[in-house]
């Protein structure tokens, strides 16, 4: 059972409609309950954790600073998209979560307004994102938003290129999130690059740059090479100072790496953001487990679980049980491998889930 008297403002959000008007304080406690329910209910019946917790910040500045489920939010894959599911109104319904009859663990067109785009594993959001954003076009809605959020896993992936490649080369209205939480690409979150993306997504900014790019066209050109000047020294700074060339030739205007478990920052640069046209990608470093100790030494382990102790984090373990089909298949491919040099296993991203850490 959940103790409700604990939590202070979570059971007081219905909708995200109910923290737009939430300061910052309000906004880290609510993150801070999300975190403890989660803890409270997967421990008792299982499911996908250690994502989730590492995207609670994210998922609640995203639905405070747009207006969902007219924006649209994509999500690549379900097992992040707990926090979203808990502010979305089926925070008691995350107790039946991939149980019979119970909601699903992944994002369900179906079950919610709020799940804008079906998903169970991952690089699809992009291209969903897009062709919503090209649908908005063509409806005469541009100024509704789409954001993809897509994890640093799913960006190993061809499609999602392949949609950054199309997405560029068409100008659309789209914000893609890319949620690290393995610092695969990114070096660490740095202050001088925090300052350099606030100035450079603020409005007055975009405002700024605007004016001098109508004033350098009039000046034939002499306006030409002052631009090509202004460009060179932007295009340096951004080179120095953040990973984002290779988005940038994709046609993305980049922004981070930024702290992903900031929800001040998150905001912040969600409200700058929002507010420019074409193709944007946002960089947050997230770390997977976030809050939850034995979930942070243990990210592998804890990506999904079965029921815990919450306190000490250990698996609790049914007397008698059968051994999974995973296990006895990375067992049985061992022993093959061991009769036999040339087998070869090969893991889909993910040796636990697949049966292959036995290799």
């Amino acid at each position: 059972m959940v103790d409700e008297s604990k939590y202070n403002i979570l059971f007081k959000v219905e909708s995200p409609k109910d923290i737009r008007d939430f300061n910052i304080h309000q906004l880290k406690e609510l993150c801070s309950e999300i975190r403890n329910y989660m803890v409270d209910v997967v421990s008792q019946i299982g499911g996908h954790f250690g994502g989730g917790l590492g995207a609670v910040e994210l998922t609640v500045a995203l639905h405070k600073v747009f207006n969902t489920p007219v924006d649209k939010i994509v999500w690549d894959t379900g097992h992040q998209a707990y926090p979203h599911k808990i502010i979305t109104g089926r925070r008691e319904k995350l107790k039946t979560i991939r149980q019979l009859n119970g909601i699903s663990g992944f994002l369900k067109r179906s079950e919610s307004e709020y799940d804008e785009f079906g998903a169970g594993h991952a690089t699809t959001s992009i291209s969903a994102a897009l062709g919503i954003a090209a649908a908005n076009k063509i409806n005469g809605e541009p100024n509704k938003k789409v954001i993809a959020i897509i994890g640093d896993g799913a960006m190993t992936g061809g499609m999602a290129y392949e949609a950054m490649n199309n997405a560029g080369f068409q100008k659309q209205n789209l914000i893609v999130v890319l949620n690290d939480n393995n610092m695969s690409i990114a070096p660490n979150v740095w202050q001088i690059s925090n300052y350099f993306n606030e100035v450079i997504s603020h409005p007055e900014y975009n405002k700024f740059k605007g004016a001098i790019w109508d004033l350098t066209g009039k000046l034939d050109q002499f306006g030409d090479r002052l631009r090509s000047v202004a460009g060179r020294v932007e295009s340096g700074i951004k080179a120095i100072v953040t990973p984002g060339m290779l988005f940038e030739a994709l046609g993305f205007r980049y922004f981070g790496p930024v702290n992903g478990h900031n929800v001040s920052k998150l905001v912040k640069i969600f409200e700058h953001t929002k507010e420019l046209s074409g193709p944007i990608m946002v960089h947050v470093i997230s770390e997977k487990g976030k809050g939850y100790k034995p979930a942070e030494g243990k990210q592998s382990q804890f990506h999904g679980v079965t029921p815990f102790d919450k306190v000490t984090g250990e698996m609790q373990k049914k007397s008698g049980a059968l051994p999974s089909y995973t296990s006895v298949f990375g067992k049985a491919l061992v022993e093959i491998m061991r009769e036999n040099e040339k087998v070869v296993g090969i893991t889909a991203a993910m040796p636990d889930g697949t049966g292959l850490s036995f290799c």
